[in-house]
């Protein structure tokens, strides 16, 4: 049973860091199955397919965070009423960081690997993730959309979409903007300052009232 186990792992550990540096598309079972030094028919006795192997690198981090975003977005609510956009997206802060003590740049590879499903267009994560993370997601919807009321609701799926795709640009391109930041500006930055950085802008972009 732990030589299963750690076989599993290993399949898990090499597909996670092979989907986040090349993208689902591009990293084939046999680059997996060579990296985690398993057997094809491993891949398959554990998984059954390269979706649902996708699905259960994902399912490791959205375990964990999805809860956690929750019960910090439902202590915000509890402690203020009418809280702000800037404080909901807050919220989300220490739940994505405390993915680093899940594993290591945990937070950093969860966030590219949202990215390669938002940028690849993997439309059976989106399947995945509404029908095992719907309630989650539903209870974020909803402090988002309670903040901002005069947005409707059409106009408000767009903008958290658009949201969507600045973090995943954000986080695809940290190492190269905290970079460019610290040689123009001596300004030094970590994976949470970056984050935070990010916020206000999401949170003017998505309470800005709709023009005519």
């Amino acid at each position: 049973m732990a030589n299963r186990s750690d076989t599993k792992t290993r399949i898990l550990d090499a597909a996670e860091k092979l989907f986040a540096e090349r993208g689902f598309s591009e990293t084939s079972l046999r680059l997996i199955t060579s990296k985690a030094e398993v057997n094809l028919a491993s891949v398959n006795y554990h998984f059954g397919s390269k979706k649902e192997l996708i699905r259960a690198v994902l399912a490791r981090y959205l375990d964990v965070f999805m809860p956690a975003a929750s019960s910090e977005i439902a202590k915000l609510q509890g402690a203020e009423q009418n809280a702000s956009l800037n404080e909901i997206f807050s919220t989300l802060v220490k739940p994505l960081l405390d993915l680093n003590l899940l594993r290591s740049e945990g937070t950093r590879t969860f966030l590219q690997l949202l990215g390669r499903g938002y940028i690849e267009s993997q439309g059976h994560l989106r399947w995945f993730i509404t029908t095992h993370y719907g309630e989650h997601l539903k209870q974020f919807v909803k402090a988002v959309a309670d903040s901002a009321p005069h947005i409707p609701p059409a106009e408000m799926f767009w903008r958290l979409h658009f949201t969507l795709g600045t973090v995943v640009f954000t986080m695809a391109s940290a190492d190269a903007l905290t970079e460019i930041a610290a040689a123009d500006f001596d300004e030094h930055n970590d994976i949470e300052a970056v984050i935070r950085k990010v916020i206000p802008y999401l949170s003017a972009g998505v309470a800005v009232p709709v023009t005519a």
